[in-house]
């Protein structure tokens, strides 16, 4: 194989019309599995690779190490990076594999299906408030935002009169203007700072919360138990995630739904349906712009026919992936009855998300909560009225104004 330089592509896939499919990654797509592509912040070129083989190649190979960009200027979407070099995200086995672990023991099978009261404690709170308020109700602000924030808070025990200045801290850290990049750094060490300052009393006297079950998971024979550093940073990484995706997902199933009113009745009508459909939706979407956090080929590589060299960048797109024809027949449609099969939407590999278990937990109490409590839920402006995000990495509706 030989190596070759070929003229990068600017993609600054600021692309946020909706929740169409980003017309210049389709574009990439549909080139091949791997381009060559050069993002808005960050010292050099990167390989992009889109196919769902290509990404599950990658997200697999220790060849292609996330550890390996710390300290340096990689390619990327925001000019602040948003992970701590200490953080799970970008730590390769089998130091990861340690971390994985100890994070685990909060999100194993049992812990989430014990969680679900909870999460459906806090649907239930916050519909009610939705109903004694009336129509028309702002989705975004009164179910989508406060959701996920106070389930991740609740599982972590953080005190309530703390809830919003962590929430904040979380919008600051995922902004995308470059005046945004030192307001970043300090809302990601405030957040540091905060959880540090947990953990002490967590492992002195542990409850039944997921920082409690982490500060205390059983060590392997040989192994140091994680620091209070790597604990905070779990931490921070967990309250990001909660932010991030179920946020966005939440508003956007029930947009889909609402303009799409033959699924929103089908599911209404059976709610049991809704697992199966969830995970139709969670492909579908893109819930986010552009690509994450790259890898660094440790030595030469071949993907998809193409060759890495050592030292190069490469990014992955989970979003292309789940639009892969050779994976999903007609990826472009939304098929509610579509045969489930995994799809990338919580990644893949060895950074698969860890909290998946409880956002599909959120996402199924939440919208079919919503469905349930009101069937005769619709739009209360057009469609083409609704604002959606374009300062942040992420797809969503800005407010979702609904009634009923």
């Amino acid at each position: 194989m030989s190596f070759h330089d070929p003229a990068a592509l600017d993609c600054p896939f600021d692309f946020a019309d909706a929740l169409e499919f980003d017309p210049s990654l389709a574009s990439l797509a549909e080139r091949g599995p791997v381009s060559r592509i050069r993002l808005p912040y960050g010292e050099a070129e990167a390989w992009l690779v889109t196919s769902f083989a290509g990404v599950r190649q990658v997200t697999c190979d220790p060849r292609f190490s996330r550890a390996a960009i710390i300290g340096r200027d990689y390619p990327r979407m925001t000019p602040e990076p948003i992970v701590s070099p200490e953080s799970i995200n970008v730590t390769d086995p089998p130091y990861v594999t340690r971390l994985r672990q100890a994070a685990a023991q909060a999100f194993t099978r049992e812990r989430v299906e014990a969680m679900r009261p909870a999460v459906d404690g806090v649907v239930a709170k916050l519909l009610s408030a939705v109903a004694e308020t009336g129509p028309p109700a702002d989705l975004v602000t009164s179910l989508s935002v406060p959701l996920p924030h106070l389930t991740i808070c609740e599982l972590l025990a953080v005190p309530e009169a703390d809830r919003e200045r962590l929430r904040a801290y979380t919008m600051r850290l995922l902004a995308t203007s470059p005046a945004a990049r030192e307001d970043a750094a300090d809302a990601k060490a405030a957040l540091r700072e905060y959880f540090a300052g947990l953990i002490p009393a967590r492992r002195d006297t542990p409850g039944e919360d997921l920082l409690s079950a982490m500060v205390t998971a059983p060590v392997a024979p040989g192994e140091e138990p994680l620091s209070d550093e790597e604990l905070a940073v779990m931490a921070v990484t967990l309250i990001l995630s909660g932010n991030d995706t179920a946020t966005c997902q939440i508003s956007n199933i029930v947009y889909l739904l609402l303009t799409r009113p033959e699924d929103q009745a089908a599911l209404a009508a059976d709610p049991a349906r809704f697992p199966g459909a969830l995970e139709e939706l969670l492909r579908f979407i893109p819930f986010r712009k552009g690509v994450g956090i790259p890898r660094i080929a440790l030595e030469d590589a071949e993907v998809e026919g193409t060759a890495i060299a050592a030292g190069d960048y490469v990014h992955v797109s989970y979003l292309a992936a789940n639009r892969d024809p050779a994976v999903f027949p007609d990826p472009h449609t939304l098929d509610l009855e579509r045969p489930v099969r995994p799809h990338m939407t919580f990644g893949w590999g060895g950074h698969h998300c860890l909290a998946a278990p409880l956002a599909r937990a959120e996402l199924d109490s939440a919208v079919t909560g919503l469905l349930t409590r009101f069937p005769d839920l619709r739009l209360a402006v057009a469609p083409e009225d609704i604002e959606w995000d374009t300062g942040t990495i992420r797809r969503f509706p800005v407010r979702l104004p609904v009634t009923w």
